[in-house]
């Protein structure tokens, strides 16, 4: 790595501000060539893009290099989603995860074909970076990079693949997400597999019955995905374990159970749901009584209409809504 970028470009051949910024990347002063590189994106001139790569690769100050991966996240040029991979392996922990910041926000499935490549790099940094920019690009090449990836001993690297397996939504990796669900070793893993399995229907076996498990991690916030997911799927076979979730310890596992149980229907879960009118926690209160519109069952009108006078706007409004719903119903 040199003091400074070289330059490829003859100024003479550029337009004058251009000219002029090009030699400032040749500044002794770092917090110059810094700069320069900011300027010079902001001209959003392609012939640029190489002394902007250069400083990439080349700059001695990781905050040049820094800089330049930042500002390169502006084109999604073959060329430049390359030069980004290449620095997830800089010397610099704040250039790698700047690189990996750029290319998560790439959005042309062209990225994809070099993504998937960088994707089966032996470093575990380096794949997940990868697996993350392409989990939004739904690039179904890769499917199979990702699938390997799930026996990956880092843990980062696993949640990265489950994201991208999530996102193309093939029924072929339910089972690997549900097993994920049920028994991998890390929390953060164990989420985002019962998230992930938000594409499957609500028969599946394996996605259900690891779901169901989910809903009595460690965890609350597996607990709480697994209670998402369910409601998301509208699983009928659920009822029963969501209702046992609305005694959870934890609220947030409460109000995504009592979510899922008006999304899927089950009219026993009418009166645990109206006890939650009561709670001290207002956004319990408030999906409860939007869960009871949901259910429709007269039984829940006396609870909800004490409600009305609830000292929350919201959870007042949720309740108006409910009576509605449900007084539109037997109307």
């Amino acid at each position: 790595m040199t003091d400074t970028p070289r330059l490829l470009y003859d100024p003479d051949t550029l337009d004058p501000e251009a000219a002029a910024l090009l030699p400032r990347l040749t500044d002794t002063d770092p917090a110059v060539r810094r700069i320069a590189l900011i300027d010079l994106a902001d001209l959003e001139d392609e012939r640029l893009l190489q002394p902007i790569v250069d400083a990439l690769h080349r700059d001695a100050s990781a905050a040049v290099r820094r800089e330049a991966a930042r500002v390169l996240a502006s084109w999604e040029r073959a060329d430049v989603v390359e030069a980004l991979c290449g620095a997830l392996l800089d010397a610099d922990a704040d250039v790698r995860e700047t690189a990996a910041q750029s290319l998560a926000e790439l959005k042309d499935v062209a990225s994809g074909v070099i993504l998937a490549r960088w994707a089966g790099h032996a470093d575990g940094f380096v794949k997940a970076s990868a697996l993350r920019a392409l989990r939004e690009l739904r690039y179904a090449g890769a499917f199979d990079i990702a699938a390997q990836a799930l026996l990956h001993s880092s843990a980062i690297v696993r949640r990265e693949a489950v994201g991208v397996l999530g996102w193309l939504k093939e029924p072929r990796a339910l089972d690997s997400l549900a097993s994920l669900a049920s028994a991998d070793a890390d929390p953060d893993v164990r989420r985002a597999a019962a998230g992930a399995l938000g594409f499957a229907s609500a028969d599946s076996p394996e996605p259900v019955s690891a779901l169901l498990g989910a809903l009595r991690d460690e965890a609350w916030q597996v607990r709480e995905e697994a209670a998402t997911t369910l409601g998301k799927i509208r699983a009928p076979l659920a009822g029963d374990d969501l209702i046992a979730a609305l005694d959870d310890a934890y609220w947030q596992v409460r109000l995504r159970a009592a979510r899922a149980l008006g999304r899927i229907g089950d009219a026993k879960a009418s009166a645990p749901l109206a006890s939650l009118l009561a709670h001290p926690i207002s956004n319990l209160r408030k999906e409860a009584a939007l869960a009871l519109g949901e259910l429709g069952t007269c039984d829940a009108l006396p609870a909800l209409r004490d409600a009305l006078d609830d000292r929350d706007p919201d959870v007042r409004k949720a309740v108006r809504i409910a009576l509605q719903q449900i007084e539109s119903e037997r109307a």
